[in-house]
C-alpha cells in the first residue's frame, strides 16, 4: 500500500512540473508579442518634440554691405621727441646746481657752475701772453723793413736780412698762436657754465654740489627730455604689413586720404587721449628677433600726460571696407574643431549650416571674410530647436510665441568674441 501511494505522488508532482514549465513559456512567448507590437508602432510614429506639422519659428535678419572703417589697435611706447644727457666739457669743482629736478627748463638755462677760477687764470694768462707777442711784433716788423732796403744797397749782407725776415715771420705766427690759446680760454671758462642745450623737462641730478668731474664723462649729470610733443612707436608684424598690402592691392580696401595718418591713441587705463596723433613714417628695416618694423606717430602733449615709456595702445586706420558683411557675434557658433558657422534660411524654408570666415571683432559684431553673401538670411533669434534640414518658419523681431536663449546647436560650442582676430 505505501509502495502505490508513493508512485502516485511521484506522478502528481511530474505532472504538476510539466503544467508549470509549459505556463512559463506561454506568459514568455506573450511577453514577446507584446514588444514587438509596441516596438512595430513606435517605428511608425515620428520622433519630434513639436506638434506635427509645426515648424519651429525663428527671427532672421538679411545679409547687407555696409561700409566700414578699419581700425588696427597695436601696442606701443612713448618716446621723447628730443632727448639730451648733459656732460661737463671741462673737469673741475660743482660748485652750485642751479635747477630743481623735474622742471621745465629753457634752451640756454644754466643748469651747473663749475669753479671758474683755474680757467680764469688760464685765460688772463693767455691774454697776457698775446700782448707780449703783440708788443713785439712792430719792433721786428720795422728791422725786417730797414734790412730789405739795406740789402738792395749792399749795406748788409743777405743773410742778415733772411734773419731779420724770418724773425717777423716767427713773431706773427706768436700773435696768430696766442690769439688761439686766448680764444681756446674763453671757450673753457664759458664752458664752466653748463647750460641747457634744448627746452624740455630735466630729470634727477646724479652730482650733487662739491662733485668732481670730468670732461666729457660717461655718466651724465642730467638728463632733458622734450614732452610736447612726443613720439609714440608702435612695431606692426611684417605678416599684418603684408597682409594689409595685400587687400589694398586687391580693392578689398580702399585708403582715405583724409583719415589715413590720423591715430588715436588708448592709454593704460582704459580711456582714449583727448588729442589725435599722425602718422609720421614706418621704419626700413625688420627686427630680426621680432619679425616687426617700427611705426612712429607723433602727438602733441600740453597737458604733460603721457610721459616717456608709458605703454599705450595706438588704433591706426587700414582703410575702408565698402562691402563689409558684419553679423552679430552672439549668432555665431563653432564647431567642436573651432570653425565657425552661422544657421540660414535656406531654399524650402529649411535650415542651413554654413561655415564662415571671420576676419576680427568691430563692436559687438563680427566682420565676415568668407562664407556668406548680401541677400542670405541669418538666423539671429529662436535656434535653440532647429538642427540643419528642418523646416523653419521666419517671423518678425519680437513676435516669438516662446522666448528662447540664443543657445549653440549641436555639437558646436560658442564662438568667443573677446579677441580682437580670431584664430
Amino acid at each position: 500500500m505505501d509502495k502505490k501511494m508513493q508512485s502516485n505522488s511521484r506522478t502528481v508532482l511530474t505532472s504538476h512540473k510539466t503544467v508549470c514549465v509549459r505556463a512559463n513559456c506561454f506568459t514568455a512567448i506573450i511577453a514577446v508579442v507584446v514588444l514587438c507590437v509596441f516596438f512595430v508602432a513606435g517605428c511608425g510614429r515620428k520622433p519630434t518634440g513639436l506638434p506635427q506639422g509645426m515648424a519651429p519659428e525663428v527671427v532672421t535678419m538679411t545679409v547687407a554691405p555696409e561700409r566700414v572703417e578699419l581700425t588696427t589697435e597695436l601696442p606701443g611706447r612713448t618716446a621723447p621727441y628730443l632727448i639730451a644727457e648733459i656732460r661737463p666739457q671741462v673737469s673741475g669743482l660743482i660748485l652750485k646746481r642751479l635747477f630743481d629736478e623735474g622742471s621745465d627748463v629753457k634752451a640756454g638755462q644754466v643748469l651747473y657752475q663749475i669753479d671758474p677760477a683755474p680757467f680764469q687764470a688760464a685765460y688772463d694768462s693767455a691774454v697776457a701772453a698775446l700782448g707780449r707777442a703783440e708788443a713785439n711784433l712792430p719792433a721786428v716788423r720795422a728791422r725786417a723793413e730797414r734790412f730789405k732796403q739795406l740789402v738792395a744797397e749792399k749795406a748788409v749782407s743777405q743773410q742778415a736780412y733772411d734773419d731779420a725776415a724770418a724773425a717777423l715771420q716767427q713773431a706773427e705766427a706768436d700773435v696768430q698762436y696766442w690769439k688761439a690759446t686766448v680764444e681756446t680760454a674763453r671757450i673753457n671758462l664759458g664752458y664752466t657754465k653748463i647750460t641747457a642745450p634744448i627746452s624740455g623737462r630735466i630729470g634727477r641730478s646724479s652730482v650733487t654740489d662739491g662733485a668732481i668731474v670730468t670732461a666729457y664723462q660717461p655718466v651724465p649729470l642730467a638728463t632733458i627730455q622734450q614732452l610736447d610733443p612726443i613720439y609714440v612707436d608702435v612695431p606692426q608684424s611684417t605678416a599684418e604689413l603684408l597682409g594689409l598690402q595685400k587687400r589694398l592691392a586687391t580693392g578689398k580696401l580702399s585708403s582715405d586720404p583724409d583719415r589715413q595718418n590720423v591715430v588715436e591713441l588708448v592709454l593704460e587705463d582704459g580711456t582714449v587721449y583727448p588729442h589725435k596723433g599722425t602718422f609720421q613714417f614706418r621704419d626700413v628695416s625688420v627686427d630680426p628677433t621680432t619679425g616687426s618694423v617700427i611705426l612712429r606717430m607723433v602727438f602733441p602733449n600740453p597737458d604733460g600726460v603721457l610721459l616717456p615709456g608709458m605703454f599705450v595702445r595706438a588704433r591706426i586706420v587700414e582703410g575702408v571696407n565698402n562691402r563689409a558683411i558684419l553679423v552679430p557675434q552672439d549668432v555665431v557658433m563653432r564647431t567642436y574643431k573651432g570653425m565657425p558657422f552661422v544657421l540660414v534660411v535656406g531654399k524650402g524654408g529649411t535650415a542651413e549650416m554654413r561655415m564662415i570666415e571671420v576676419d576680427r571683432a568691430i563692436g559687438n559684431k563680427w566682420l565676415v571674410s568668407a562664407g556668406l553673401e548680401p541677400g542670405d538670411r541669418v538666423i539671429v533669434e529662436g535656434f535653440v530647436r532647429v538642427r540643419p534640414g528642418m523646416p523653419v518658419r521666419e517671423v518678425p523681431p519680437g513676435t516669438l510665441q516662446q522666448p528662447q536663449m540664443q543657445q549653440p546647436g549641436p555639437g558646436a560650442v560658442p564662438a568667443q568674441g573677446q579677441s580682437n582676430r580670431p584664430r
